[in-house]
């Protein structure tokens, strides 16, 4: 038993090998004995394993395979139950032993005998349950079939599907409620005036009409102008954030966790990360949650001004800039589950500069920020920047109703520069490790008095400010 072990295991099973052992004594004891009977044996037994061997390779059985996860997308450390159904559609009636090839993140891969015992109607039906601590885009499959002859003498295994992809994102975590809304309020709805007679005497009144509740009429404004006047209609708008995700290898190279074991593109690649670039997505994807829950529309930059999700292979919609409601906000998670650092991968250069190969932060990013001047707040999760891209970056925060920047750096001390001129620009700006946990530095902006508002006061009165 112990050399039958030792026999490849994926041409014959253990009873065919025994079949050809068999047959070979057979064979050398015909020809010392001279027993014809013995040579017939011997070929008998030699063929019947090679034949089934040759008939189960060209007569394969065929499946077919329905897999589903739910949930799906799962956030990470969260469990997703995957279900599969599996029915034959060829011909073939004999049992197969399957198994379900996973991630070695995953850990073992299940196995699984078809048909099941509780197979109806053809279809085996099967359950297990997958969990990841890091985000990404995962393929789930295939499932492999290994099955036999009818005499059980020999093996056979294929893949039957194509596998599918779980998409793993990250996930949210509370943050504090604070005042950052500003104008526009912790609950994410900001109350406008629809005026009708845009004059400084009535800008809350108009002229009555027909349907108009008797009690919305203004008498003094009535008496006023001669004619019935009611106080002026409400309209509630939806406020809206940008938030500005850098991306740039340059700005979060260097500490440790680079290319973890999460595929980015369900090719087998490893995503460019680092243990700041995950603090970042985990920062980026809790402001989103945080302000879509009070309401509020969402749009994402990267530096340069692009969608934020350009780039990320697990965007449903790259080009997106914009989102808004519950289905926005699961957009924006699935985006940030395989993005990735992006640009030149190589160290940022002495006196302060980086060669990122596209500018930064320059008239692209503030032409689009200018496009939705004073809707809401621009809040930008960055990396290490340096002092110059901190100054050309600063006269951004004249466009928001408030400006928030968080820099997240294996050395905090190190941005004090950088950190000086988006304060002097308008901007709140605090600097982190990794190891800072998400919600204190959220709340960290409420600490302290206003920043500078010189240079955001200039852009808002329309002056030119240098960068």
């Amino acid at each position: 038993m112990a050399l039958l072990d030792r026999l490849p295991r994926h041409l014959f099973s253990q009873r065919g090998w025994g079949l050809l052992a068999a047959g070979v004594v057979s064979l050398v004891t015909a020809q010392i004995m001279g027993r014809r009977d013995l040579l017939s044996l011997g070929v008998l037994l030699i063929v019947l394993p090679l034949v089934s061997l040759a008939g189960i390779r060209l007569v394969k059985p065929r499946f077919k395979v329905y897999r589903e996860f739910n949930p799906s997308p799962v956030e990470t450390s969260a469990t997703t139950t995957a279900r599969l159904a599996v029915a034959r559609t060829g011909i073939g009636g004999s049992r197969a032993i399957m198994e379900e090839r996973l991630p070695p993140r995953f850990g073992e891969s299940p196995a699984f005998r078809f048909p099941a015992r509780s197979a109806r109607g053809g279809t085996s039906r099967y359950e297990y349950h997958l969990r990841s601590t890091k985000r990404g885009q995962y393929l789930i499959g295939p499932v492999t079939a290994e099955f036999t002859d009818p005499f059980g003498l020999s093996l056979h295994r294929q893949a039957i599907d194509d596998g599918d992809t779980l998409t793993v994102t990250p996930a949210a975590v509370e943050l504090p409620t604070t005042g950052l809304a500003g104008a526009r309020g912790n609950d994410g709805i900001t109350a406008t005036r629809t005026r009708a007679n845009p004059s400084d005497d009535d800008v809350m009144t108009r002229e009555y009409r027909p349907g108009d509740p008797m009690r919305r009429v203004h008498w003094a404004a009535t008496a006023r102008h001669g004619a019935l006047m009611v106080r002026q209609e409400e309209s509630v708008t939806t406020p809206e954030a940008t938030i500005v995700l850098d991306q740039r290898f340059a700005a979060f190279h260097g500490g440790p966790g680079h290319g973890f074991g999460g595929s980015a593109a369900v090719d087998g690649h490893e995503l460019v990360s680092s243990a700041t670039f995950e603090w970042a997505v985990v920062a980026a994807m809790s402001i989103c949650a945080h302000l879509a829950e009070r309401n509020y529309a969402l749009r994402v930059l990267d530096p340069r001004g692009e969608p934020g999700f350009l780039r990320s292979p697990s965007a449903p919609e790259p080009g997106a800039e914009e989102f808004a409601g519950a289905s926005g906000l699961q957009s924006i998670a699935e985006s940030l589950a395989a993005i990735q650092l992006s640009g030149p991968h190589h160290a940022a250069r002495e006196h302060g500069g980086e060669d990122t190969g596209t500018a930064v932060f320059d008239d692209n990013l503030m032409d689009k920020l200018s496009a939705h001047r004073m809707r809401g707040p621009i809040i930008a999760v960055l990396g290490k920047i340096s002092p110059a891209e901190a100054r050309a970056l600063a006269p951004g925060a004249g466009y928001g109703a408030n400006a928030f920047a968080i820099i997240v750096s294996d050395r905090p001390a190190d941005s004090e520069d950088s950190l000086e001129a988006l304060h002097q620009g308008g901007w709140r700006a605090v600097a982190v490790p990794a190891s800072a946990p998400v919600p204190e530095a959220w709340s960290r902006f409420d600490q302290g008095g206003p920043a500078p508002a010189t240079a955001a006061a200039d852009v808002r009165r329309g002056a030119a400010v240098g960068r």
